[in-house]
Order: C-alpha cells, then structure tokens, then sequence
C-alpha cells in the first residue's frame, strides 16, 4: 500500500474573487490591472500574485478610493485628485472592519499591529516646506 499526500489546491485569482464575491463584496476589474474590491463604503484595490496584494484600501469618496492619512492634529482621507476630507470614527471602524474581512477572504495572514486598529497609508505632519533651509550640512549627510 502506498499512501500519497494530496496535493492542497491553491485558488487561482477567479476563484478568489467568486468567494469574495459570495461574501458580500462587490468586484469589479480595474483599468491600470488587478480588481476593485468594495463593501460598506469601503474599497481596495487588490492585484493577482502569487499571494494576493491589497493596495489602497480607504473609503470611497465619489469615483475614487480615500486613504488614511496622518496630520499629526487630525486623520484625514486623502483622494488621488487631492480631495481631503476628515475622518471620522464610524468611517475607520468600517475600514477596519473591511480590511480584516478581505484578508480573511484572500487567505491573507492577519498581523498584530493591524489588528489593533486601522493603519495609515501616508504620514504628513511633519512636511514643512523649506524647514531645513539655512540650517548647516550635519556631518552624516553627503555633500
């Protein structure tokens, strides 16, 4: 008697997305490559590797998908045509929420950092324009 392992069976992409699509979210294919995924007001944007990759994930604002940034005084969402709008707790509770149950849907690990609330796409509190001019070289920058 010989006994063999099955091989597991790794889901292609559509395979992927009709059970995404069996958990409620909404998925459309993109124009620059990989699919819009969305639900509750929430969206990302996800690409077909060899393990899923999720980029842009935020709210939806109008046509486009608002990211989290960080102004140091207020979260804010920030659009790709630069529209910017403040968040709010309702709205990064949902995203929250959405990004543990896509990863769950993609089979994607969950880590712990993220698990403990939503993340920021951008940090911009500390871009202050020519802050540095004037000041001398420090010896570890390059001349």
């Amino acid at each position: 008697m010989f006994f063999r392992r099955e091989k597991p069976h790794v889901a292609s992409f559509s395979e992927i997305t009709d059970g995404l699509r069996k958990q409620g979210f909404e998925v459309q294919a993109e124009p620059g490559g990989g699919s819009r995924v969305m639900k509750h007001g929430c969206a990302a944007v996800v690409f077909d590797k060899a393990i899923p990759k999720v980029e842009k994930a935020g709210v939806v604002v109008g046509h486009e998908i608002g990211v989290l940034c960080d102004g140091g005084y207020q979260k804010f969402w920030l659009t790709p045509s630069g529209v910017r709008l403040a968040a709010q707790a309702a709205q990064l509770r949902a995203l929250h929420d959405f990004e543990e149950d896509l990863r769950e849907g993609l089979g994607l690990v969950s880590l712990y950092n993220e698990s403990l609330g939503t993340t920021n796409e951008l940090h911009l509190y500390d871009r202050v324009k020519d802050r540095d001019h004037g000041v001398p070289r420090r010896p570890w920058e390059q001349h």
